[in-house]
């Protein structure tokens, strides 16, 4: 499951980027062999991994190269069911 021990954008992004650099060198590949097998560049992967503006898509693209979707997905129908229980106390 995704928990982040920061509670502000940039606090979760540099968190974010921490967890896919991870994953990355759990992996043994540089920043340019994952940006090859994803079609991305370089310099996307590192902006990824320092926290800078990155988009969904990347994110979700990664996090499905490393196996890690399903987790992705859990994490966000747990959050909606959480949300529909509360729009039935009301």
């Amino acid at each position: 499951m995704f928990t982040f021990s920061s509670n502000n954008v940039s606090g979760i992004k540099n968190e974010i980027g921490t967890l896919l650099r991870k994953m990355r060198k759990t992996n043994s590949l540089s920043q340019q062999q994952l940006a090859d097998l994803l079609n991305l560049s370089r310099i996307t992967i590192q902006n990824v991994e320092s926290g800078k503006n990155f988009t969904i898509d990347v994110l979700l693209l990664i996090l499905q190269h490393f196996n890690e979707l399903d987790s992705f997905n859990t994490y966000i129908k747990v959050k909606s069911e959480e949300y529909d229980n509360l729009d039935s106390l009301y």
